[in-house]
């Protein structure tokens, strides 16, 4: 897609898909690249402890391709699920492109899962091959040996009983593989996405998302890519916002990315990796945001130059627009959108002018309107749900074996995001609200459901229900109200149990950062927990 313009209208008048009926993800940010030029640099891996090595197109290939071939020896396919559990490296990257060059579907994970989110993930795919590191094995090799669909485990840095070896694979294997002809709609990506009742819901993909996503991150980007542009993000390659926000649109345009995933994030460091790597382009989850802004008089130790900084998932509000221009000599650009449907609303701040605690404008390409619960669309001015019409590149194809939340999710043509927002007379939507229950904490998506059939789970554990309550860092924290089974009583002691308990078992966002004990909870007829009274109850509690 090509975007040309000086104001919104002629920049969104000139947006036009293209996209082919025969297309693989692979084939449109490695191999290409490879072929055309094969020593430019592609990758750039940054080490924990700041040493830094450059990976180019024609590497990249090669280290991809002779992955490809050792999992077809292990009979990966077309239509195989290989589940990637990998932080932002070289070997991540490999193995999605690998698996897409087979025409396999790739199914990320993010690093820190505990058990019972890996278990699930892993069941309900039935993914054939997971792909991981030697001490994630080691720390699941309980759950992992249970899965009777689970037929090979491949580790990094090491082989724990008797898993493949990932560098021996490599190495065993031919340098070259052909990419997979596949079908612009054939599936990609699965990706699960937190649900407010139950457990989460796989979001499948086709290769055709990642065209969909270009303009999302085009636009915010100030008309990306230019040259000299250089990307990185804090967010995992387990994350949409990752993957497709980041990694893949960058090499598809030829862009070098960095990757550094930060075991905690350190907003000091966050500073220094900029300014040493010479990065131009980020995309920095809100709550990293702030804790940046925690750092006193950044610029007078890291000589750092952005030329676009972008984020997503809530409003910033005007004080951060104001620090992002004191800080970094720019406007941060905002952009909305999720994992079934992403960047679809955002802002461009060289071509027109975010407005704070505005989402921002439809991008370009993508139909955006709001329209009420059986998809009508309703007058500027009007409340109602945020919603998508296709056909569009960008939108999911379904959920993973769900039809009934499938078909739940369109109203005729427009596929609707949940979130409830209005649009004002010059086009800019303004967010009001969820049509759920979904909390949104640190950039992640966090279902309410999935925590609370953890925690109840716990021996002192009789009720429980799970909100999202403001933060002014995170955004919202997960809170857990619980009525305890007999013979327990409430004490911070055992509060810490049962955070840790979740911890071990999901991950280290999901787990409730404030416990409140309850003697009742609030309960429907039908025996729902009531989670409009327990905001109710957070606000009194103060």
């Amino acid at each position: 897609m090509r975007l040309e313009g000086t104001n919104y209208d002629a920049l969104y008048r000139s947006a036009r898909w293209d996209v082919p009926t025969r297309f693989n993800i692979a084939a449109a940010v490695c191999d290409l690249h490879a072929a055309a030029k094969p020593d430019a640099v592609a990758l750039i891996e940054v080490a924990e402890a700041g040493a830094a090595r450059s990976w180019t197109y024609a590497q990249i290939d090669e280290q991809a391709s002779r992955l490809a071939n050792a999992l077809a020896a292990l009979g990966v396919a077309r239509g195989s699920f290989v589940a990637v559990h990998l932080s932002q490296s070289i070997e991540c990257l490999a193995a999605h492109l690998a698996i897409l060059k087979l025409g396999a579907i790739v199914m990320p994970l993010f690093g820190l899962f505990g058990p019972d989110a890996m278990t699930f993930r892993l069941e309900d795919s039935a993914a054939r091959v997971l792909i991981s590191t030697a001490a994630n094995v080691e720390r699941l090799w309980p759950e992992l040996s249970g899965l009777a669909t689970l037929e090979h485990v491949i580790a990094v840095g090491g082989a724990p009983h008797g898993a493949h070896d990932f560098h021996a694979l490599i190495a065993a294997a031919r340098p070259k593989s052909p990419t997979l002809d596949t079908a612009a709609e054939d599936p990609a990506y699965l990706m699960y996405t937190s649900g407010t009742t139950g457990n989460p819901k796989g979001v499948l993909h086709a290769h055709r998302v990642l065209i969909g996503h270009l303009p999302g991150v085009m636009v915010p980007h100030d008309l990306f890519p230019k040259p000299g542009d250089r990307f990185w993000t804090p967010a995992d390659w387990a994350w949409a916002g990752g993957i497709f926000d980041v990694l893949l649109p960058s090499l598809y345009f030829g862009v070098p990315v960095v990757a550094q995933r930060m075991a905690k994030f350190d907003p000091e460091a966050a500073f220094a990796l900029l300014a040493r790597h010479h990065i131009r382009n980020v995309f920095m989850p809100p709550t990293a945001l702030r804790l940046m802004r925690q750092v006193p008089n950044p610029a007078s130790r890291h000589a750092y130059k952005l030329r676009s900084l972008a984020t997503g998932g809530e409003p910033l509000g005007a004080d951060m627009i104001a620090w992002g221009q004191q800080t970094f000599g720019l406007t941060i650009a905002e952009f909305y959108g999720q994992t079934e449907c992403n960047l679809v609303v955002g802002n461009c701040p060289s071509v027109f002018p975010p407005r704070p605690g505005s989402m921002g404008r439809p991008i370009p390409g993508h139909t955006v309107a709001i329209v009420d619960r059986d998809g009508n669309r309703l007058p500027q001015g009007e409340t109602g749900i945020v919603a998508v019409r296709r056909p569009d590149p960008v939108i999911f194809l379904e959920y993973w074996r769900q039809p009934d939340a499938t078909a739940a999710k369109f109203r005729g043509d427009w596929c609707l995001l949940g979130d409830i927002a209005t649009e004002d007379a010059d086009g800019y939507f303004w967010f009001q609200g969820r049509d759920n229950d979904i909390i949104k904490s640190s950039g992640y998506r966090i279902g309410p459901g999935e925590v609370e059939e953890c925690i109840a789970k716990h021996p002192a554990v009789a009720l429980v229900g799970v909100i999202g309550t403001p933060d002014p860092v995170r955004g919202e924290v997960v809170t857990a109200f619980i009525v305890l089974a007999a013979g327990h009583a409430a004490s911070p002691e055992l509060a810490a149990d049962i955070q840790a308990f979740v911890r071990e078992r999901l991950a280290a966002h999901e787990y409730p950062r404030k416990i409140r004990f309850l003697a009742q909870m609030p309960m429907t007829v039908t025996g729902k927990v009531r989670r409009v009274d327990l905001r109710a109850l957070d606000r009194e509690m103060g």
